[in-house]
């Protein structure tokens, strides 16, 4: 049985902003994916609301997870989702049901 942590982040970009949270989500891949605790890190975007996009993401603990939150390259998109997202991102975490 696995005690993994799956994020599942909501994202609603600003009119004309579109383009600019796919780059930086995409940014975000390789150095998130280059983290000890990661194990999976994909955003996707809705074929039928350019504007919306999610990330999946797949970490080892909790702990991984709120190191994470402290990185330079996640505190820089951070700032950057203040200015282009039209509300608030949400995070859902969510565990593994036991067999």
């Amino acid at each position: 049985m696995s005690n993994t942590l799956t994020i599942i982040a909501g994202f609603v970009a600003k009119p004309g902003q579109e383009q600019r949270l796919r780059d930086e989500l995409d940014a975000m891949i390789a150095p998130s994916l280059a983290e000890e605790g990661c194990l999976a890190y994909q955003p996707f975007a809705d074929p039928s609301r350019a504007d919306h996009m999610t990330i999946v993401e797949e970490w080892v603990s909790s702990a991984a997870l709120d190191h994470h939150f402290s990185l330079p390259h996640f505190t820089h998109v951070a700032q950057v989702l203040d200015e282009i997202l039209a509300e608030p991102f949400t995070l859902r975490r969510l565990t593994d049901i036991p067999a």
